[in-house]
């Protein structure tokens, strides 16, 4: 009787030791939560992203002189900026979403159209990496950089 029950109790603990939770991750749950932000964002509403940034957002991007630090700091960035923005449309070209755990890594190149009034289209084109974590339950991004791409350097580094 002994050994039947030392038996059924090894036979249960390998078996839940076993069985690992299936990861449910899709690259494509990433890659929309940047489509809405993006959306929201070409009608001069920032808050699509604001909304993603976990508290401790780190931030690059090209028109800043150092990196910004913290929720507060990127809603003050974005405030003076509100409504003032108009994408008239995008292409996220290239999504890629690297993936581990509770963290998962976008990158693509973004064209943003604009097409003021009484002057010609024009674009803009940017390299995009954001950092994503899974924190309560949710994708935040706890680092954002963006970079012109091809910029034309103003002094190019000689060797």
């Amino acid at each position: 009787m002994r050994i039947t029950i030392l038996l059924l109790l090894s036979v249960v603990l390998l078996a839940s030791c076993g069985s690992a939770p299936v990861d449910d991750f899709k690259p494509d749950t990433i890659i929309a939560l940047e489509r809405h932000a993006l959306d929201l964002w070409g009608q001069g509403e920032p808050s699509g992203y604001s909304a993603l940034y976990a508290p401790e957002i780190t931030y690059f991007d090209p028109t800043q002189e150092r990196r910004i630090e913290g929720i507060d700091a990127m809603n003050a960035l974005y405030q003076p900026i509100k409504g003032k923005i108009h994408v008239d449309h995008y292409d996220m070209l290239g999504p890629k979403v690297q993936h581990s755990g509770a963290t998962a890594v976008l990158s693509y190149n973004l064209i943003s159209y604009m097409k003021p009034p009484n002057a010609p289209e024009f674009n803009v084109r940017w390299n995009c990496t954001e950092v994503y974590r899974q924190i309560n339950g949710q994708w935040k991004i706890v680092h954002n950089h963006w970079s012109f791409i091809q910029p034309i350097l103003k002094n190019p580094i000689s060797e």
